[in-house]
């Protein structure tokens, strides 16, 4: 797949030498450091389940007045982002394909104009589908723990602040990072944003669960026989498990990736990683298919709302 400019020149990190990046090369050439071959129509289908299941998301809570709360409209921003995952890949792999076909024929000015156009699109929708994850993640914190202030705490306006900061930094700084993507210092920023995101929803999320397990601790002591509390916990800890194993099995590998690029672009292993960058990419296109079935498609109303605009498109 042609991916966009600045990931592809994240394979193989520009502050090594070419000398190195030979040597490198041909020492990790060997066995399983092959790479892996991904074909564009994986991309594609994955782009369009995407695409999808996301588009319906946002439909169902603009329908259903009911959803029209800061909950939903949080859920409604990260399908928005995870929709602009889809739709810019989509329209990157369209465009490379045209051109490269001949069917597209631009000046050399122009394409770079339209691929630094398409990367910015990229490069903000994924930092704002990060960041609504962690918006969604402190919205429930507060759900549990301030459930009777929730509504003083989190009103309408506070809401809309925090998703127009959030949109509004994830466009500055995906354009620093399109402009800047040689600067380790720009990749170590984005690394530690990575690990702020999954530092916030690990304790977050873990600490909710503690706070769940000992109600049901409470509730199983008062029942003969306590029988409530196992299953109970068991059912938690899956949860929690998915969720944070999802966060980390799509996101964690690229920005491992960047890290080897900061700290051992030259060596062996290092350069065997990056022949695996696509692997990564389509991780982060997974992360955008599985995210409405997490946060969304479990709400009983978002269901059935869906089923009623599914209705209404036939």
């Amino acid at each position: 797949m042609s991916t966009l400019a600045p990931l592809r020149l994240l394979r193989e990190p520009s502050n090594a030498s070419e000398g190195n990046q030979s040597n490198a090369t041909v020492g990790a050439s060997r066995g399983w450091c092959q790479g892996l071959d991904i074909p564009n129509e994986l991309f594609l289908a994955l782009g369009l389940v995407s695409l999808v299941e996301n588009l319906l998301v946002v439909a169902a809570i603009l329908k259903n007045r009911n959803l029209h709360s800061p909950t939903y409209y949080f859920i409604c921003c990260l399908a928005v982002s995870d929709m602009l995952v889809s739709i810019s890949n989509l329209a990157e792999m369209l465009f490379m394909l045209l051109l490269e076909h001949g069917v597209l024929v631009m000046r050399p000015s122009i394409v770079r104009h339209m691929d630094s156009v398409i990367d910015t699109l990229i490069c903000s929708s994924v930092v704002s589908s990060l960041s609504f994850l962690g918006v969604i993640a402190v919205d429930r914190y507060i759900t549990i723990f301030y459930a009777l202030r929730y509504h003083s705490i989190m009103t309408l306006q506070r809401a809309v602040v925090t998703m127009a900061s959030v949109w509004l930094a994830s466009t500055v700084s995906s354009t620093v990072l399109i402009t800047y993507y040689r600067s380790n210092t720009i990749l170590l920023c984005l690394i530690g944003f990575f690990l702020f995101m999954l530092v916030l929803m690990l304790v977050l999320y873990i600490h909710m669960f503690a706070l769940a397990r000992h109600h049901l601790h409470s509730i199983s002591c008062q029942q003969k026989p306590p029988t409530a509390h196992r299953g109970g916990s068991l059912k938690g800890a899956v949860t929690l498990t998915i969720l944070l194993g999802v966060f980390f099995i799509c996101w964690g590998p690229f920005f491992f990736h960047l890290i080897l690029i900061v700290t051992c672009p030259t060596n062996p292993f290092c350069t065997c990683f990056f022949s695996y960058f696509n692997l990564f990419l389509i991780l982060i296109i997974c992360n955008s298919v599985i995210d409405p079935l997490i946060y969304a498609f479990r709400s009983q109303e978002l269901r059935r709302t869906l089923r009623e605009v599914v209705t209404c498109s036939w």
